[in-house]
């Protein structure tokens, strides 16, 4: 319960806005042939990938501003003609409503059930949200994903307090399955581990 009381009590939209720009410097390297690719969430070509942070992120805003029970605000987003320029703007959208979010609020995010979620939790699950996201897009054109050092140490922690039963865990889910990791493996390839991802994956 220590470690829930401080992320109860932490403020991540500075790491959250940080994020967001590794994030956005990963898709600046997206090519327009590259966005028909498979992804390692398997659902989703990259074009679909992309799409669905966008959608996110108008969702996690459109809670921050009272409407996070409106379906249609985490399903519409639209990556128009420039997938970078949309990334961009919902990105800017949801920092600009976390800023004016308090803390202590309580935001509705359907993906976690139908209470309310406090902001500082949302805020952390949008970070890390962003964060992965970012190793999707890199993994699948075959760039980098380098976090540093404060963005890797912070998405552990917070996924640290995510269920893994199966009623939090597995498709149609808020989070893949937890992929088994060596006990030695590299902290990188431990959070992918966390989050369901196959460090070994490649397009």
């Amino acid at each position: 319960m220590e470690l829930m009381t401080e992320l109860l009590t932490s403020d991540f939209r500075p790491l959250d806005r940080k994020a967001a720009d590794f994030y956005l410097s990963i898709v600046a390297q997206v090519k327009p042939d590259a966005l028909t690719l498979a992804t390692p969430c398997p659902d989703w070509t990259l074009y679909g990938l992309l799409r669905h942070q966008v959608s996110q992120d108008e969702g996690f805003a459109a809670a921050a501003r009272g409407d996070g029970a409106r379906l249609s605000a985490w399903r519409s987003g639209d990556l128009g003609d420039d997938p970078y320029a949309a990334a961009e703007t919902s990105l800017e959208m949801v920092t600009r409503a976390f800023a004016e979010t308090p803390l202590d609020a309580g935001l509705t995010l359907p993906e976690f059930g139908d209470g309310p979620v406090p902001a500082a939790l949302a805020i952390s699950a949008h970070f890390v949200d962003v964060v992965i996201h970012a190793w999707d897009v890199a993994t699948t054109i075959g760039v980098p994903w380098e976090p540093d050092d404060e963005l890797l140490t912070a998405c552990l922690k917070v996924c640290s307090m995510v269920p893994t039963g199966d009623d939090t865990r597995g498709p149609g889910l808020a989070f893949a399955r937890v992929v088994s990791s060596a006990d030695d493996a590299d902290p990188k390839d431990h959070l992918l581990s966390l989050l369901g991802r196959s460090p070994s994956w490649r397009p």
